[in-house]
């Protein structure tokens, strides 16, 4: 029998991944829904540009890195719960919403992917565009 973790270890671990989950989701919503809509309103593009990037510059590492303490705290707390069987197995209500929780995560990550490497890199080709005609 596997011996279970210190208490201050799960606690450290359950801190770090809902810190990770707070400040991933809050790069994603800050970026999506505050900055952007109100850089375009109030900046010419040329600041714009500047502002996406600089913000990309700062935020993008910190998501992924969140990303990446979610993925290795979360393993944690699964390998030592009694609950959890396997990664798809549905045998109670916990671990369904376990897996549910894993999908949806599996979206916010696409979400991310497409923010860093999709929309971002389109909106900074429109905006040179802009400064280009200026």
């Amino acid at each position: 029998m596997i011996a279970s973790p210190p208490a201050w270890a799960l606690a450290l671990t359950f801190w770090l991944h809902l810190l990770a989950t707070v400040a991933w989701i809050g790069c994603i919503i800050s970026i999506s829904i505050l900055i952007l809509p109100a850089a375009r309103k109030t900046l010419d593009p040329t600041d714009h540009l500047a502002l996406i990037e600089a913000i990309q510059k700062r935020l993008e590492p910190i998501a992924w890195f969140c990303m990446s303490l979610l993925l290795l705290t979360g393993m944690f707390q699964m390998s030592v719960n009694p609950n959890y069987d396997s990664f798809v197995f549905t045998s109670t209500q916990w671990s369904l919403a376990i897996l549910i929780k894993h999908i949806l995560g599996i979206f916010m990550v696409v979400a991310s992917a497409i923010q860093t490497w999709e929309i971002i890199p389109s909106i900074r080709r429109l905006l040179m565009k802009k400064e280009a005609a200026n």
